[in-house]
C-alpha cells in the first residue's frame, strides 16, 4: 500500500462498532488491563538508580574528555525517563489522575526538561487521529512534509528541506532533544496550559540543576561539548523511538475516518524483536496494541499482540509487523515519496 494513499471506510456492518468491543472483551478476559504496581515500581527505581549513577559517573570522571561517556549513557537515561513519562501519561502506572500528573511533570519537567502539559496534549491528540493529515500533530510540517499535498503547498524550511528529507531525517534527530525543550518552554505562555506555575517552577529547576552540574563541573569548552552530545544523542534515541510506529503507514485524510479499531491498525505498525528490543523501544514495539489499548501497562503488550494479531487476520484487516531495521527503511521510503514534488522541476 502506498504510504501517502488515502485509507477508505469499510463497508457498513449492521452491528457497527462492535469489532472493537468484541476485541476489547478478550484482553479483559485475559486479564491484560490489571495493573502492575510491582513492575513499575521496579522500573521507576530502576531508571532512578540509572539517573543517578549517570550523574554520578559524571561528577567522579570530572574534567577530561572521558566524560562524554556519561553524556552518551545519560542520553540513554533520558530517554528511559521519557519512556516512563509516556506511561504515566496514559494512566498505566497509577490509578489516580493526580498521582499520575504529579509523577509525570516530576519524570518530564524536572527530570528531563520536556514539558510534561504540552507534551500530554500533543500526544492525546494523536491518539485521537493517528497519521491524519489534518488532526494529528506529529503530521504538521513544521520542518518536514509528511504527503505529497503538504510539498506541493510547502513555503520556507519545509520547502527547503523536503526534497532531501530522506538524507535529512536522521542527522535533524539530533535538534530533538532541543525542540522538546524549547516546546515546553513556549507552552508556558499559552492559554491553554494547565498548572502553569508548576510546569514553569520544575522546567525552571531542571535546567538550573543541568546547567549548573555542567559548568561547576566542567570548563566552559568540554561543558558546552557536553550539552550538545548527551542532547543530541538523546534527541536521535527519542526519535528512533518514535519514528517507526506511523511513520510511512497510510494517511488519513479529510473526513475519512474508519472505525476505532481500524484507525488505530492501519496506520500503525509493530516491530519484531525480543525483550531487549521491549527494553530499548519501551514497548512501543508493539504500537499497534498500545494504540488500540492506550492504558494497557507495557509489560502486557507482549501477549495483547498474539490475541490482536489472529483476531485482525479474522477479521480481513491488515496487521503489519516488521524490523526495527525495515520500519526505518520504510519511514525514510516514505518520506523521500512525500518530497517528489519539490524535486520535480517547477513549470510556468
Amino acid at each position: 500500500m502506498n504510504p501517502s494513499q488515502t485509507v477508505r471506510p469499510p463497508p457498513a456492518r449492521a452491528d457497527k462498532g462492535s469489532d472493537f468491543a468484541r476485541l476489547s472483551r478478550k484482553i479483559q478476559e485475559a486479564g491484560l488491563m490489571a495493573r502492575r504496581p510491582g513492575y513499575y515500581a521496579l522500573r521507576i527505581a530502576a531508571v532512578t538508580a540509572l539517573y543517578a549513577a549517570g550523574w554520578t559517573a559524571f561528577v567522579l570522571i570530572g574534567d577530561s574528555w572521558w566524560t562524554l561517556t556519561a553524556a552518551a549513557f545519560l542520553a540513554f537515561v533520558f530517554g528511559q525517563v521519557a519512556l516512563l513519562a509516556h506511561d504515566i501519561a496514559h494512566r498505566q502506572v497509577f490509578r489516580l489522575r493526580k498521582a499520575s500528573e504529579m509523577s509525570g511533570r516530576i519524570a518530564g519537567n524536572l527530570g528531563i526538561g520536556m514539558g510534561y502539559g504540552w507534551w500530554q496534549d500533543k500526544h492525546t491528540r494523536h491518539h485521537a487521529n493517528p497519521n491524519h493529515e489534518d488532526l494529528d500533530p506529529d503530521l504538521d510540517p513544521d520542518i518536514l512534509v509528511w504527503t505529497q499535498d503538504q510539498a506541493r503547498v510547502a513555503r520556507g524550511l519545509p520547502r527547503l528541506l523536503g526534497r532531501s528529507q530522506a538524507f535529512l531525517f536522521f542527522p535533524l534527530l539530533t535538534l530533538e532533544g532541543f525542540n522538546l525543550h524549547v516546546s515546553g518552554v513556549r507552552s508556558l505562555f499559552g492559554r491553554s496550559l494547565d498548572h502553569r506555575v508548576w510546569e514553569a517552577a520544575l522546567l525552571a529547576a531542571h535546567v538550573v540543576a543541568y546547567l549548573g552540574a555542567l559548568f561547576l563541573v566542567l570548563p566552559p569548552g568540554k561543558a558546552v561539548v557536553f550539552l550538545l552530545v548527551q542532547q543530541c544523542l538523546f534527541g536521535v534515541y527519542l526519535g528512533s523511538i518514535f519514528a517507526p510506529n506511523h511513520k510511512g503507514m497510510p494517511v488519513l485524510r479529510g473526513s475519512v475516518r474508519p472505525d476505532f479499531l481500524r484507525r488505530q491498525v492501519l496506520t500503525s505498525r509493530d516491530v519484531r524483536g525480543g525483550r531487549f528490543t521491549d527494553i530499548l523501544l519501551g514497548g512501543l514495539n508493539y504500537q499497534i496494541e498500545h494504540h488500540l489499548f492506550p492504558s494497557m501497562p507495557s509489560p502486557h503488550l507482549r501477549r495483547a499482540q498474539i490475541i490482536v494479531r489472529a483476531y485482525c487476520e479474522e477479521l480481513g484487516v491488515s496487521y503489519l509487523e516488521t524490523s526495527l531495521v525495515g520500519s526505518y527503511r520504510q519511514t525514510l521510503a516514505s518520506l523521500h515519496a512525500a518530497g517528489a514534488p519539490l524535486r520535480r522541476p517547477r513549470t510556468t
